[in-house]
């Protein structure tokens, strides 16, 4: 979780007496880690303070070297396949969503598309020359997915119930995450050139956190969105929706009931008769028509993205716990907090405890816990191939040993390194063992010719292939400890600390692009050795404000610099919802999600037109031109 986002309260321990309601213990916590730890909250209060493939290997630059061939993978060549021009705008340069109205209590504000967002060139790694884009060579384009949390909003693992300790601690619109995710689909099918390169999007990568509850059905719903097919957003009671949007409690939003006054209408949210029947409809996704690569993140790892593995006879039962008493809540925000409790005991003493009070609902198998053996191979069934590769990044030899991570070819001279940072028995933040950090030191030497050891002397291996690394992992360097990992208590983990030290001491790596923040902001590596510097491109959630993905290019701009483009892109849902919110189409239901996401609890009060800087980052973090000294 990131140690320098703004909060609402403080981190700390008990207040005086050594006990908490449940409102002071979701105070007492770093607002957005409980967003991310739990997978059921929304945006933090904490906001108030703040088309097929074409040709995948471009021309070669003239005396360039031959491209090398990464450890496991090469990303497969791919039919151009016939593009419609882009449902809305291509990207974020040319119009993004914008909040209409003034910024009131009580009010919920309608979108409407405004300006595009500016082109900012950041030069903190290397300067940047005049006539550079005349003397450009493409290397390489691809799209990143991240936190798109496809979520299975019935499951009764779910802890919505923190929601006690204020509004933000859940969102009104996971229920929709299939179908804005397959208006996400859709605009990369429809995307066209790269705006800098000229070329056509190679691939897509994900950077984790494709699911929310770690469930076998939730992964299917991925690996069919990804690959295409038709999605049946739903569990249980086919006939029937049996969550806590219909269960007449006031906390929660219940878009079908206009009588009830509960919270969320209270400021502002509407009444959507037929909402909770539509959420559940089919959405058929036409899945990728360029290759995708997968990477792993806590919440496909973990139920919640941060529980015990233990508790999977909670997720595929038949009680589902929606509220509990003020002493519970602190009890298990406390367990959140700190982060000490990887067995999940807390909770599952509460889900015990209150087996009785909870809803019935209908038990299904198909919410089991995916272990880390099923994730992978999963990805390799030749079925969930799609456009390529099959395992997409995974092999057979990913199964011994259980292993999700591995490297793969991205263009000529351009090599992508996917890493596993999540911990495996019960914890959010992230991590690497010893034996992956060996792996990936010994992977960045394969492809450099020249790197420093730990104490800075230089290494030469003129035996390497040297090609420029772009890192993959869903935890950014800020969430990433040395926590004890239960899974594999023989193990050290390594934290983000150790990981940027690794790659400084490869001057072949360009960027660390990640996720799990919910936030864009990219962020210079420097070192008094300029080659050896580097970026962290961190890109915000699918699932929440403002729901962006990120278009990333890279050029040799012939001068001794690189330009890393990264440039933000929306779903292919219309800004603007249907007025009198009647449109419950799949196209409507994707337009509802971004809206009611632009409409999380004080974003409305405290956001101007203008994007909320807190959690869309400032235009230093959206569409940049990011410049750093080459080392081939």
């Amino acid at each position: 979780m990131p140690q320098d986002q703004p909060t609402t309260g403080t981190a700390g321990g008990d207040t005086a007496g050594g006990h908490l309601s449940a409102g002071q213990a979701a105070a007492a916590v770093d607002r957005r880690r409980f967003l991310l730890v739990s997978g059921t909250l929304a945006l933090a209060a904490g906001a108030t303070a703040a088309a097929g493939a074409a040709t995948l290997v471009p021309p070669r630059r003239p005396g360039s070297p031959t491209a090398p061939v990464a450890a496991e993978q090469v990303v497969p060549r791919a039919a151009r396949a016939t593009r419609r021009p882009a449902p809305y705008a291509a990207t974020t340069l040319e119009t993004t969503a914008r909040l209409s109205g003034s910024p009131r209590s009580g009010t919920y504000r309608r979108l409407v598309p405004g300006p595009g967002l500016p082109l900012v060139v950041r030069e903190e790694l290397a300067p940047a020359a005049t006539g550079r884009p005349d003397r450009r060579t493409p290397l390489a384009c691809f799209v990143q997915f991240t936190d798109l949390h496809l979520t299975d909003v019935q499951n009764p693992l779910r802890t919505e119930f923190l929601r006690s300790g204020g509004a933000a601690a859940w969102r009104a619109q996971e229920a929709l995450t299939v179908a804005g995710a397959v208006a996400l689909v859709e605009q990369v099918n429809a995307l066209g050139e790269g705006p800098h390169t000229g070329l056509p999007p190679a691939f897509v990568m994900t950077t984790g956190d494709n699911v929310d509850n770690n469930s076998v059905l939730e992964l299917d719903w991925f690996l069919t969105l990804m690959s295409g097919g038709r999605i049946t957003p739903d569990s249980g009671d086919p006939t029937a929706y049996e969550g806590v949007q219909d269960s007449g409690l006031p906390l929660y939003w219940h878009p079908d009931e206009p009588a009830l006054r509960d919270l969320d209408k209270r400021r502002g949210l509407p009444a959507v008769p037929g909402f909770l029947t539509a959420a559940r409809r089919p959405v058929t996704s036409p899945g990728l028509r360029i290759p995708w690569y997968s990477t792993v993140g806590n919440h496909d790892d973990l139920p919640g993205g941060c529980l015990s593995p233990a508790l999977g006879d909670f997720a595929t039962g038949s009680r589902k716990l929606m509220s509990v008493p003020d002493t519970d809540g602190a009890a298990y925000a406390k367990a959140l907090r700190t982060g000490d409790d990887p067995k999940s005991e807390v909770l599952e003493a509460i889900l015990r405890r209150h087996a009785r009070s909870a809803r019935t609902v209908t038990a299904d198998e198909r919410r089991r816990l995916c272990t880390p053996h099923e994730y992978l191979a999963a990805h390799l069934d030749p079925g969930r191939t799609g456009a390529g590769p099959v395992g997409h990044g995974y092999t057979q030899n990913s199964l011994d040993g259980d292993r999700m991570y591995y490297s793969f070819r991205i263009a000529e001279n351009v090599i992508g390194v996917s890493i596993d940072t999540t911990y495996r028995s019960g914890h959010y933040e992230g991590s690497l063992g010893t034996d992956q950090l060996r792996w990936l030191e010994r992977t960045l030497a394969a492809h450099s010719s020249r790197s420093y050891d730990a104490d800075g002397r230089l290494v030469r291996n003129h035996g390497a292939d040297d090609a420029h690394v772009l890192v993959f992992s869903h935890h950014h360097s800020p969430s990433m400890t040395r926590r004890a990992d239960a899974a594999r208590s023989e193990e050290r983990r390594h934290d983000g600390a150790e990981v940027l030290a690794l790659l400084g001491r490869f001057p072949n790596v360009v960027a660390w692009i990640n996720g799990h923040s919910h936030v864009n902001r990219v962020t210079p590596h420097p070192h008094p050795t300029p080659a050896r510097s580097f970026w962290e491109v961190n890109t915000a959630s699918h699932l929440d404000y403002p729901h962006h993905a990120r278009l990333i290019e890279l050029t040799d701009n012939g001068d001794g610099t690189l330009s890393l483009f990264t440039t933000l892109i929306e779903s292919a849902a219309p800004h603007r919802t249907s007025p009198d919110f009647t449109d419950l189409s799949a196209v409507g239901l994707a337009s509802l999600y971004r809206e009611l996401a632009y409409n999380a609890p004080n974003l409305t009060e405290t956001t101007r037109p203008d994007p909320h800087t807190a959690w869309a980052g400032t235009p230093q973090d959206r569409n940049v031109e990011l410049l750093l000294t080459t080392a081939l």
